[in-house]
């Protein structure tokens, strides 16, 4: 055990961009460990309906490169969870080959655990029987039909499978980890040093997102962490933390900003105070952790519903601007009365009206505003393309022909930027299951697997 650790953080999602001289300016300070978290849900379902990795293999080429460089001439492991983005098997494994792809380029030499995260349908099933899955957040109660709709299956895990693997393979260079728990590798570093879980959940929440705690936001960070306490400061000389950057960040994402519920417990921030200990750091102290009376853990599941084809332009016309609702519930009417899918439900027409709460909705407060122009896009989803392209089609013709009330020019009042005017989008995904599940042992979803790179 060391009574004190170091961890980087050299951006908030691997492939996003490292910037070297910060990199290196952190790597100077002798860090115990870089993490990096891989991905997230933020970008919706298409990653772990379809499945996509979160950037290009090039975005992970580059970012890795300068990783493992300081990997191999400086002996500090690297810890990925949540590998490709979704963090299926097959994502590890593709994050492993790139590795391997670099190392075999610069002569380097790794010992890599891989931690899967992947669960079977069978068991989900099993789980539903015996009463140990709940909806997470909104959801709906998960059916057995959303199981078979799944094209994939993970959890998230927690802190103990980094820890497991640490612990019997202290040797390890490398952890590339499914879906995980975002401050779970560094909870999991953590735990192996006596560290009081509030502090460790509370700064792996923080710094898995990179320097966005600091001001102005930014990338590199570096957190000392104490049994009792952790320090932040960003590597770039030009950014600062404080406490009001601090704090806010930990609000970052939350139901609610004092509690925050995890795998294996809730972290209780009701107590936890920021001081400012230089120009450019802040100390964190008083968070504490509440363990569950049982483990749960978080599942994910996507797949393909239908495909999407879309048509974007802008109007400028004010006498239409001024009733485009009716405007557009009457084109909806149209093609509602043209195509049986749509009223049946096996399609879908969406309009979003930018300029017009095309972002917020119902939510907006500026709703009575009228603006001078506004940007229309049209989504419509079917069981296949060829039904979507139909639909969008013969909707956008609608938008550009279909009369108003004071209308003065027959056409043009909608401008297309993009020739051909409707675009196929392909698959579109929903979450099929978001749900939370008891489980026996925390380790128990997760096999480790040991390679050489």
């Amino acid at each position: 055990m060391k009574d004190e650790i170091r961890i980087l953080t050299p951006n908030g999602i691997l492939g996003y961009g490292i910037p070297a001289a910060d990199f290196w300016r952190g790597i100077e300070r002798q860090p115990d460990a870089m993490i990096v978290d891989g991905g997230s849900t933020d970008p919706g379902p298409y990653l772990l309906g379809l499945p996509k990795t979160l950037v290009t293999r090039e975005a992970y080429l580059r970012d890795l490169s300068l990783m493992l460089e300081a990997c191999a001439t400086r002996k500090i492991p690297i810890y990925i969870s949540s590998a490709g983005g979704p963090g299926i098997r097959e994502h590890v494994n593709f994050m492993v080959d790139v590795i391997a792809e670099i190392a075999q380029r610069e002569g380097y030499r790794f010992k890599v655990a891989k931690i899967y995260s992947d669960v079977d349908p069978s068991y989900v099933r099993d789980a539903m029987g015996e009463g140990r899955i709940t909806p997470c957040a909104s959801a709906p109660e998960l059916q057995v039909s959303d199981v078979g709709a799944s094209s994939h299956i993970v959890a998230q895990m927690g802190a103990e499978p980094f820890a497991k693997a640490l612990r019997e393979h202290p040797d390890l260079d490398i952890i590339v980890a499914g879906r995980a728990y975002d401050p779970a590798p560094f909870a999991g570093l953590c735990m192996l040093h006596g560290i009081d879980p509030g502090i460790y959940w509370h700064m792996g929440k923080i710094v898995e997102c990179g320097a966005n705690c600091a001001e102005p936001k930014g990338k590199v960070i570096l957190a000392t962490i104490r049994r009792d306490s952790f320090d932040l400061e960003p590597m770039n000389p030009h950014e600062r933390c404080t406490p009001a950057s601090v704090a806010a960040h930990t609000l970052y994402e939350k139901t609610r900003p004092d509690l925050l519920t995890g795998p294996g417990g809730v972290l209780d921030l009701r107590e936890a105070t920021y001081e400012q200990i230089t120009d450019r750091a802040v100390r964190v102290r008083g968070s504490r952790f509440i363990p569950a009376d049982d483990y749960t853990v978080k599942l994910e599941g996507a797949g393909v519903v239908g495909m999407r084809t879309i048509f974007i332009g802008g109007i400028r016309d004010p006498i239409l601007i001024g009733q485009i609702d009716d405007f557009l519930e009457r084109i909806r009417q149209q093609a509602h009365e043209t195509y049986p899918e749509l009223r049946s439900g096996d399609a879908m027409l969406h309009f979003h009206v930018y300029g017009k709460n095309g972002v917020m909705g119902s939510f907006e407060p500026l709703a009575d505003t009228v603006p001078h122009e506004i940007g229309l896009l049209g989504e419509v989803t079917a069981a296949n393309q060829e039904l979507a392209n139909a639909i969008c089609s013969s909707v956008r013709i609608d938008v550009l022909h279909t009369p108003y009330a004071g209308q003065v020019a027959t056409a043009g009042n909608f401008a297309i930027p993009l020739n051909p005017p409707e675009n196929p989008i392909g698959a579109v995904c929903k979450f099929t299951i978001y749900h939370v599940m008891k489980i026996d042992s925390a380790e128990s979803l997760f096999p480790i697997h040991i390679v050489e790179v």
